[in-house]
């Protein structure tokens, strides 16, 4: 992938591979039951035709242009003609509310709005109405009448008006590395967001390093299927599962939904998945109760693909173990890797840390799963485990190529190299904050290990300081107790105070499967899953007594950020009061 060292732009590289590519399958959506494949060439046609219509509205260089929608392949085309037409995409949350699209509006001073469904217009259009500026509004799909307010544009409409070469868009993109691709504003897990400005030299780099490694350690020069699970509008999934493929010339696939994503995989046969460890941990849940459920010799199975995990990750397997490997690979492995396709050559998982265990989990099923890290400022991947280097569970690998990184004395991360963003939008008090002698400041603590893998130990402002000084990693103990069959989701809390609590949300199927059982009972249950977790962990890290939450942390309650992080801030807000009592008591 070092090919693209010489690409001046995203779009650019989109016309080569869809000229390289032709009438070859691109985009998969589906419809009436079935899957449905756009073409590159179709593809390519549909982005020069949008770019024009874009330009007919009066749109000009650099104009910020907000794309509002599901993963679906307008999306991906929307994206690649606002870049075409020499604008800048500025990619937002669905989950947005009112409040959050003003804000996006107001702080990115939006010339257009491309938004895919009427349920989403009606939340967007109030916000761009008062904001009091004059905002072109394009509906994909077919948009509620409007008394009042803004015109509103047919997506469809305005590609069949301006019919477009594809190689003369191509040759009309003047766009230099250095300049803006994206406005991609961070979700957050505390605070306002900030407008990330990603510049197409940053996600190239991402590009040629991310590539290097599927092409060398996962796939050969296989013919590569994504599926597309997280939002589009994430920094993570905008480069590594949009882009990746399309400068791999690999077909895309967008998923219904999370709630039908195991029906999705097996017809999809991914050959590989972006995917963070929330999912990871969901699929894994699924995947032990499906077993369990069996018993028996696949329940005995498992069990020896975890220890014979173990044992290959401490360096412990000897002959004696063949066997039982042999039995593992040739009946359980088989099972577990139709219920992915049965062509799955890795899962890559960022977004946030990952528990070992549940990394070393798969790999004893015989699934290929990297952990990768990185930041919305860095385009967004910093690092990831390569097969070749020897993958180290709780490490996220080398860096990328032609990416610095180095340990600052008080053990920050520092990044330098072309991924690095140029700063935040109109703001330039927080770009000189992280932004310093040409070093990006991530706030994450790490070193590096002897083979050179960086490992991170925790967020520099989500660290908890115990009364007496010590550091408490919360992540390391929120996935422990998450892996728990009792909990689904945890979050602990006690910054300056002399021990742990935690806030827990009860794995739903076992709750049911005691739901008529004395509440006592059931309290005492979770405090045993958390006794056991404490057994693994220090004195300054266990947590001594719990509550627990009124329901889930989900995006819609804006307890999850969109790519499924916790927000502690809204957390503490809501239950601060109950879990500083547990002090009192």
């Amino acid at each position: 992938m070092r090919t693209l060292e010489q690409v001046p732009n995203l779009v650019a590289m989109f016309f080569a591979r869809a000229a390289e590519r032709g009438e070859r399958p691109f985009l998969w959506h589906r419809a009436g039951g079935s899957w449905q494949a756009t073409g590159w060439t179709e593809a390519a046609r549909q982005v020069a035709s949008l770019a024009a219509g874009l330009r007919a509205l009066g749109l000009a260089p650099g104009d910020r242009v907000m794309l509002v929608g599901e993963n679906r392949p307008e999306w991906c085309i929307s994206d690649l003609a606002i870049m075409a037409a020499g604008c800048v995409t500025v990619p937002t949350y669905v989950t947005n509310t009112e409040r959050d699209h003003r804000h996006v509006i107001e702080d990115s001073g939006a010339s257009a709005i491309i938004v895919s469904t009427a349920k989403l217009a009606r939340t967007l259009l109030p916000a761009a109405i008062g904001t009091g500026r004059t905002i072109a509004i394009i509906g994909i799909d077919a948009m509620p009448a409007q008394a009042d307010g803004p015109d509103v544009h047919d997506w469809r409409g305005l590609i069949a008006a301006h019919p477009a070469e594809p190689a003369e868009c191509a040759a009309a993109a003047s766009l230099g590395r250095g300049d803006p691709a994206c406005i991609i504003y961070t979700s957050g897990t505390g605070g306002a967001p900030r407008g990330v400005v990603q510049h197409h030299g940053a996600i190239l780099h991402n590009l040629a390093g991310a590539g290097a490694i599927v092409i060398e350690d996962i796939s050969g020069n296989d013919e590569n299927v994504f599926l597309s699970i997280l939002p589009l509008s994430h920094a993570y999934e905008h480069t590594a599962g949009q882009f990746l493929p399309i400068g791999l010339g690999s077909q895309i696939y967008y998923a219904d939904g999370l709630e039908k994503l195991a029906a999705t995989i097996e017809e999809v046969r991914p050959t590989l998945m972006v995917v963070v460890p929330r999912l990871c941990e969901v699929l894994r849940t699924r995947i032990v109760k499906a077993i369990d459920k069996q018993g028996g010799l696949p329940a005995r199975l498992l069990a020896s693909a975890l220890d014979l995990g173990a044992k290959v990750d401490e360096g412990r397997l000897s002959w004696r173990d063949w066997p039982k490997r042999l039995l593992v690979g040739a009946v359980l492995k088989p099972r577990i890797a139709k219920r992915f396709g049965g062509r799955l050559n890795g899962m890559v998982c960022g977004g946030a840390p990952l528990n070992p265990e549940v990394g070393r989990f798969f790999q004893s099923l015989g699934i290929t799963l990297l952990q990768g890290y990185g930041q919305t400022e860095t385009g967004p991947v910093i690092a990831c485990n390569r097969p070749a280097a020897g993958i180290a569970m709780d490490t996220v690998g080398p860096p990328l190529m032609d990416t610095e990184v180095r340990i600052a004395d008080d053990g920050e991360i520092l990044v330098r190299g072309e991924l690095v963003m140029h700063g935040y939008w109109r703001n330039e008090a927080e770009t000189a904050r992280v932004l310093r002698d040409g070093w990006l400041h991530t706030g994450d603590i790490g070193a590096f290990d002897a083979a050179g893998r960086l490992r991170i130990t925790d967020r520099k402002k989500d660290l908890l300081v115990n009364d007496k000084g010590e550091n408490v990693a919360p992540q390391k103990v929120e996935g422990m107790l998450t892996l728990q069959p009792e909990i689904a989701q945890a979050m602990i809390a006690g910054d300056r105070r002399p021990y742990m609590v935690a806030l827990l949300v009860p794995d739903p199927e076992w709750e049911a499967a005691h739901a008529g059982t004395d509440p006592a009972a059931r309290q005492a249950g979770l405090a045993a899953a958390v006794d056991r977790v404490n057994k693994e962990l220090s004195v300054t890290e266990r947590v001594r007594r719990f509550i627990l939450a009124d329901e889930p942390f989900t995006i819609a309650n804006q307890q999850m950020t969109p790519s499924l992080k916790i927000r502690r801030h809204i957390l503490r807000e809501v239950y601060g009061e109950r879990l500083d009592a547990l002090y009192r008591s």
